[in-house]
């Protein structure tokens, strides 16, 4: 008889913590660090200021291996283009209207997720966090309740805090049956979604939607209406299909055969 998937190990398999643009590489050991300690191994830096470095093997802490095993990457849009869902850590509200979750529940989120496909958890710089055209790239965002009047939280605490509610996550998990995870369509990838985003942006182009306006703002709008619906790759293909024949349109009625 087959023996059954453990799920902790296969939820925790999908789950990758990102640093984007860590400027101490201490701080990149001692989340490695922090990773090993909630059973979670995988960890990609996204540009690193001074990596590989002894400091980061030294706050590692015995968790070299996951250092040895880290993926670097020059974009943040490298480091997530296979995963289905994207969570980041933010510390403040900004002008990307994104949905806040608290730890708990994100961490409850990212673990169901990891059950159809890859997801990414992402950290940002620590003086300044993530960009806004790099949260634009997540499904939502995780906001860690600190004390108000000094809510300065070390990168490497904040990523022990997601971490570990993660692993209280992964231990609630119970096994699903074969048969009940049969015939799901798999989520849309980051990848497909950019794809479809940029093709929607040209269509949008193609038919003077915006009328001479700026059209970073109904862009924003509409990327967050299309990553609430979570769309699979099977929507994402129909709507493409839509996009292509709205295309073709309005090249005829530009009269470009």
């Amino acid at each position: 008889m087959k023996t059954p998937e453990n799920p902790f190990d296969a939820h925790a398999g999908r789950i990758r913590i990102v640093l984007v643009g860590t400027q101490h590489p201490g701080n990149i050991g001692a989340a490695a660090r922090a990773l090993k300690t909630m059973g979670l191994s995988r960890l990609v830096l996204v540009a690193p200021e001074n990596y590989p470095s002894d400091e980061a093997f030294r706050r590692a802490a015995g968790a070299d291996d996951l250092l040895a095993d880290a993926a670097v990457v020059a974009t943040l849009a490298e480091a997530v283009a296979d995963c289905r869902f994207v969570l980041g850590c933010t510390a403040r509200s900004r002008r990307v209207a994104l949905e806040e979750l608290m730890p708990r529940q994100a961490a409850e989120r990212a673990v169901d997720r990891a059950g159809e496909g890859e997801v990414a958890l992402v950290f940002g710089r620590e003086r300044t966090g993530l960009s806004n055209e790099e949260l634009q790239l997540c499904h939502a965002s995780v906001h860690i309740p600190a004390n108000p009047d000094y809510s300065s939280l070390n990168l490497a605490a904040a990523v022990q805090v997601l971490a570990y509610e993660l692993r209280l996550a992964l231990l609630a998990l119970t096994p699903v049956p074969a048969a009940a995870r049969a015939g799901r369509e798999a989520p849309a990838s980051h990848a497909q979604l950019e794809g479809f985003f940029a093709q929607l942006g040209d269509t949008l182009d193609d038919v003077d939607f915006h009328k001479g306006r700026a059209p970073d703002s109904a862009m924003r709008k509409l990327r967050r209406l299309f990553l609430r619906a979570d769309l699979n790759e099977q929507e994402v293909r129909l709507l493409r299909g839509v996009l292509s024949d709205a295309q073709r349109m309005a090249r005829l009625a530009r009269g470009e055969g």
